[in-house]
């Protein structure tokens, strides 16, 4: 069996990235376009439909791009610091974004027992790399290598502009669907009643049908399809990692440590857990949701590691500790 490189890996998940953000454009083009006609009697209304969701959600994505790591950051309660305080993760930290290719990116640290990290910024020379405390105390350097080397391929990879544009268009669908929606509650449906009545509207009935369909399951459709991105991104990262350090076991321990501790991340939430090395909402918790996950699970990004080295996937029993904390 030909063993699968960090290559392939690499080129896959940008494919099926770019696939489901394509399939996203489609679903909203398919919906400006139905409601466009259902509206206004001519799909060119969609189109015009279409073009306002988009630019209202950009007016948004714009501000988010600018403004949205300094947000995330405090809202993490996270606090800069420089090489005296934590030389080692520097070194670490300045070694991988050499190998990346990357500037020196601004570190962060959380004051936070449970381990993880994650990166923002808009762009590699506006990055930021924020870690818990609990990840310096319980990673060792190999493990901490593998782990800093998955946020700076974030940053390399471009990831948060990706998602950055994914979302403009999930937030234009929703957009849409909403007016619409509210439209039809006002008494649009009512009214295209009235102006069909003569014959020669049941096609536009129709329509208007579909594209009621349309809004209450597109939202749901993109925000899925965003999900899906989200998790291709973290794959990504990963084999990124592995391309960086030349060493999957690293980052192989280190996901089976974080996903293996109890401990709950109390500043991570639903807004910023897509942003975490490994997802910080526990299974246990409350908050949690699988259907709505934006990380892959434990179990599969470890099992694609192993791919890279040719060691068999996880046992039963090693699967069975990690799925009762995911």
């Amino acid at each position: 069996m030909v063993r699968s490189t960090f290559y392939a890996q690499i080129a896959a998940n940008r494919r099926n990235s770019f696939l489901m953000a394509a399939f996203v454009v489609v679903v909203l083009g398919v919906l400006g376009f139905t409601i466009g006609w259902a509206m206004f009697g001519d799909p060119i209304g969609g189109l015009f439909a279409t073009a306002i969701a988009i630019g209202l959600g950009s007016v948004a994505g714009v501000a988010t791009y600018f403004n949205g790591d300094s947000l995330v950051l405090s809202v993490s309660g996270a606090r800069q610091i420089n090489e005296a305080a934590a030389p080692q993760l520097f070194n670490v930290v300045r070694e991988m974004a050499i190998a990346a290719n990357v500037p020196m990116p601004r570190v962060f640290i959380i004051d936070d027992t449970a381990p993880n990290a994650f990166a923002t910024g808009r762009d590699p020379a506006h990055a930021s790399i924020a870690i818990t405390t609990g990840l310096l105390q319980k990673l060792d350097r190999e493990e901490l290598q593998g782990v800093i080397g998955h946020e700076l391929s974030h940053v390399r990879n471009l990831d948060i502009r990706f998602s950055l544009i994914v979302g403009v268009m999930v937030g234009a669908i929703a957009i849409l669907a909403d007016f619409f929606l509210r439209f039809t509650f006002w008494g649009g449906m009512r009214n295209r009643r009235s102006d069909s009545g003569g014959g020669g509207g049941g096609a536009q009935l129709v329509v208007f049908a579909i594209a009621i369909v349309l809004a209450i399951l597109a939202p749901l459709i993109s925000r899925f399809i965003q999900m899906a991105v989200s998790r291709q991104r973290e794959y990504l990262a990963d084999a990124s990692s592995v391309e960086l350090t030349r060493n999957p076991y690293g980052l192989e321990r280190a996901l089976a440590k974080i996903s293996g501790d109890t401990e709950v991340l109390e500043v991570a939430n639903r807004g910023t857990q897509h942003m975490y090395f490994s997802n910080p909402i526990k299974r246990f918790e409350p908050r949690s949701s699988s259907l709505m996950s934006t990380h892959p699970s434990t179990i599969d990004r470890i099992n694609r590691l192993r791919q890279l080295t040719g060691d068999p996937p996880l046992g039963h029993e090693e699967q069975a500790a990690l799925a009762g904390l995911e």
